[in-house]
């Protein structure tokens, strides 16, 4: 997973296998209890929890954290739409408009075909 362009201010992450809940804070300029209730809204944050239910984050979660802070904070996706682009799911906003832009094609086409008999 590539890190999005627009957290080139963020911190680089060490090479480290795991992180604590502070130090992913820190990497992704965001508070420790935003980054356990995104763990409830998006099913793709499981940091393991050890011993005190203490919470470790690997690579690819401190990736993630960064891409979901991107779509959240710098493109102005709502938790709902981000989730579903990170599932990679059409919301029902993109849905009406193809629906609308096929309708339209086919008034287009209709009318092309009626040029085309005359």
């Amino acid at each position: 997973m590539l890190e999005p362009g627009n957290n080139d201010q963020l911190p680089v992450i060490p090479g480290k296998r795991y992180f604590t809940i502070g130090e992913v804070s820190e990497l992704c300029d965001v508070k420790p209890h935003v980054l356990r209730y995104w763990e409830q809204e998006f099913p793709q944050l499981k940091p393991v929890k050890r011993r005190g239910n203490r919470r470790y984050y690997q690579r690819q979660d401190v990736l993630m954290i960064r891409q979901i802070r991107s779509l959240l904070y710098d493109q102005g996706f709502t938790i709902g739409g981000a989730r579903q682009q990170l599932t990679g799911a059409p919301s029902a906003e993109q849905s009406s408009h193809y629906h609308q832009l096929i309708r339209q094609m086919i008034v287009e086409l209709e009318e092309v075909l009626l040029v085309l008999r005359t």
